[in-house]
């Protein structure tokens, strides 16, 4: 297996153009595990761990940009997680420290999984997720970004730069249920915010369906959010959960979450 190695952004979109079979890996905490199990052989590996322009933050006109190199544990520090609460929150359910300071929110961009914990806190963000290849950038709401299980829509010569996500606007939570409260993949998940600005609520869920879902509702249209959400979930049978528990169990999580926000 070939590992190459880009120290630039623009040398990362050119071997992804010529190599369009590689695979990009910065933390490896999805990747390797493919690997590890055979799930997976990839031809390349674009190793993206030397490319600057992917790591860190930045705030923009009120909106936050998280480099796809942005790790949990970096969302976890005191200046973005009073910006965006309810993804350190669930920064904070992931793994232990180890894989903390080595999964990168764009790593959970690209696997794009139904149970990826940072989709939900980035959906109720309007996460925009920045996307660029040799041909230029595009820019694509997360609700379009994520169209299947473990599927999105970058194209074959596409990395994912950035996620630009809005501030919070009030309180914001995160919640998910599993056999113990972090290193473990949820069973559900649901992160909700208060928006003062827009003057609603919004709630975004996860492994209860294909993709994260979003559902939002004016603020004095509260009465039966909880099963809205519920209704709006497709989840599916699984050794981790039927989907009557993951309903049932959004249903509980939604009314929490609206208490512990309006409190």
């Amino acid at each position: 297996m070939e590992v190459l190695t880009p120290r630039t952004l623009d040398e990362a979109l050119r071997l992804k153009a010529e190599r369009p079979d590689a695979v990009p890996i910065q933390g490896g905490t999805d990747v390797m595990v493919e690997l590890n199990f055979d799930r997976a052989r990839p031809a390349a590996l674009l190793n993206l761990n030397e490319v600057g322009e992917l790591r860190g933050w930045s705030r923009e006109n009120g909106s936050f940009l998280l480099g796809a190199g942005l790790t949990y544990s970096e969302a976890m520090e005191t200046q973005l997680a009073e910006a965006l609460p309810a993804l350190a929150e669930a920064s904070r359910t992931v793994g232990g420290p180890q894989i903390r300071n080595r999964g990168t929110v764009g790593g959970n961009l690209g696997t794009a999984s139904p149970a990826g914990d940072a989709l939900p806190p980035l959906l109720i963000g309007d996460a925009e997720i920045e996307l660029a290849s040799v041909r230029g950038e595009r820019k694509v709401p997360l609700t379009e970004f994520l169209t299947g299980p473990k599927r999105n829509a970058l194209a074959d010569d596409e990395l994912i730069v950035a996620a630009r996500v809005r501030a919070a606007a009030g309180p914001q939570t995160f919640m998910k249920v599993g056999p113990r409260n972090a290193m473990v993949i949820s069973v559900v998940s649901l992160a909700l915010t208060v928006d003062r600005e827009r003057d609603e609520v919004r709630a975004a869920f996860g492994s209860a369906g294909p993709v994260a879902g979003l559902v939002t509702t004016p603020l004095t249209e509260l009465d039966g959010f909880a099963e809205r959400i519920a209704a709006a979930a497709r989840p599916i049978d699984d050794v981790r959960g039927s989907a009557a528990y993951r309903r049932r169990a959004l249903s509980v999580l939604t009314a929490r979450a609206v208490e512990r926000c309006l409190q």
